[in-house]
Formats: structure tokens, sequence, C-alpha cells
């Protein structure tokens, strides 16, 4: 064999040599990996997992959320009589078109990684519509409470103090006279109770002014409890409370007399709305089961003698 001979085949056997090498490293590095890459590989199918169980959790939330949703849309309805959240404005999309789109390029989680990126966009965009939205609801639920407070709708005396006599009550509209003997209008209810028994506000309000002159009405108050509410009370033999104090529901404001125009130890109790009296009886069914509530509307609406 010549030397050019030897030289070619040299040649020849290094290439090969090195080709076979090439191969090799290739299938080993491919289907043999190394200690540091199977533990690569085992922390990126433990965080595949990870993804998948908090896709999932995300899920469940968003679910749960939906649910808080439909709730919140039933109060908004049938309690304040509101519009609920807009449903395509609640299931609307979240940034642009396939934002995550590029992460699913990776070969191992991209697709889960993006599909719980948007999970948790989604249920970002639902926690804060619906934050806003409860924050209505308190808002509204605050509004509706003092307004409640304020509205007249307790006895200014309590069922266990009042007598309970046939003439317990006398009502709204037209009434004989006590003292003239004539039919006239008369614009509230009189209760029937012992001298010195407590009176109390029928609802949160303000002491709108004081008499203490002792005629017509004899010893009396007006409180002003906002929203168009105002109520008075007459004959008292005396007054617990100072003109403009803030007065709340149930307070003790003075005591059952029979001053001014008065025949009898009771109260007279007038409602006003927006400038107009109303049938108190509308506003005094605190304690009362439906029975007890027709049994005094019944004596309320009696044709009898008023007693002032």
């Amino acid at each position: 064999m010549t030397q050019r001979e030897k030289f070619k085949a040299g040649v020849y056997f290094m290439s090969a040599v090195l080709f076979t090498s090439v191969l090799v490293f290739v299938i080993t590095y491919q289907y043999f990996p190394t200690p540091k890459e199977r533990i690569l590989q085992k922390e990126n199918q433990q965080y595949e997992l990870y993804l998948t169980t908090l896709s999932e959790d995300f899920q469940r939330m968003s679910d749960n959320l939906d649910q808080v949703h439909e709730k919140d849309s039933q109060v908004h309805r049938t309690v304040f009589g509101l519009n609920p959240i807009d449903e395509d404005v609640w299931q609307g999309g979240i940034g642009g078109h396939d934002k995550y789109g590029h992460l699913e390029k990776a070969v191992t989680s991209g697709k889960v990684l993006s599909a719980t990126l948007e999970k948790v966009d989604r249920l970002q965009h639902k926690l804060a519509m619906q934050k806003k939205s409860m924050d209505t609801l308190v808002n509204m639920a605050m509004v509706r409470e003092k307004r409640f407070s304020s509205m007249p709708s307790i006895k200014p005396v309590k069922e266990d103090e009042l007598q309970k006599g046939v003439k317990f009550l006398s009502g709204f509209g037209m009434r004989i006279h006590p003292i003239h003997k004539v039919r006239k209008f008369h614009k509230g209810i009189d209760f029937t109770a012992p001298k010195g028994t407590d009176i109390r506000a029928t609802g949160d309000g303000v002491v709108m002014s004081i008499n203490k002159v002792g005629h017509g009405f004899g010893r009396h108050l007006l409180i002003d409890h906002g929203y168009g509410y105002k109520t008075l009370y007459a004959h008292m033999h005396a007054i617990t409370v100072k003109d403009g104090q803030r007065v709340k529901k149930g307070q003790k404001i003075g005591i059952v007399g029979s001053t001014g125009m008065s025949t009898a130890p009771h109260l007279h109790y007038e409602v006003w709305k927006n400038g107009q009296p109303v049938n108190p009886i509308d506003y005094v069914m605190d304690g009362l089961t439906p029975k007890e509530y027709l049994q005094l509307v019944k004596k309320a609406s009696q044709s009898n003698q008023s007693f002032d």
C-alpha cells in the first residue's frame, strides 16, 4: 500500500470514528440524560403537576365566585330592585387575543401555564367587579338601614303598658270631640295609659320643637325623622328631652299625662308624611301578630269619642 493510500485510509477511519462518536453522543444525550438532566426532568414533571392542580383550583374558585355572583344578582333584583352586573360584562374576555400564546411553545408545560394564567386574569376581573358590586350593596344597605331606623315603626307606648279597656285607643279620622261634642277630624291616635307611663320615640330623629305652654295639646313635642316623616306626642305630663336633641328609636322622651285639652291620661300621637297627616296605625306594628294587628286596626277605626 502506498503512502497516499495509507493517508486516505487514515482519513476515512478518523472520519468514521468522529461520525460514530457524534452519533453516539447525540443518541446518549437524547435518550440517556445525565443525572443532572434527570433531576431537571423530574422537577419539570412536578411543576407541570403543580400547574395542573393550580389550574383546577382556580377553576373551582371561579365556579364559587359565579355562585356568589348569582346570589349578588338576586339581592340586587329582589331586595333593592337594581339591575345586577351584566352577564356579558361578567363573562367578558381579558386582555388581547391569544395573550399567552407565546408560552404554548414550551415543550412540557406551555399549554397548562397559558391556560392557568388566563384563568387567573379572568378571576381577577370577576373579583374586581364583584367587589365593586358588594360595595354598592353595602352602601345601599346602610342607607336603607338608616331609613328603616328613622321611619316611625313602633308604638309610642309599649303594649304591656297600655290600658286594655274597650276604649283603649281612639283612632285616626272623624271623631266626637270630648269637650265641644262635635264631630271633628282626629289626626292621630289616642293611646290610653296610666299617668307617668314612659313615652318613647318611634324612630331615630331630632327633636324639632317642644311646647310646654299647656293649651290645646298641652305639653307636647315634635320629632323630625327625615325622609319626610315627623311625629307628634301630646298631653305629656313631663318631657325628658331637649329641643334639637338627637334621639334613637325606643328612647324615652317623656311620660304620659293629661295636660292641655284632655279628659283623661293618654298620649295623643300623630304621624306626618311629606307635610300631610297619615294614619299612625300603619306605623305601630311592632311586636304584633297579624291577628293582633287586625284587632288594633279594628279598635282604631271605631267611630268613638276621642280623648282630646
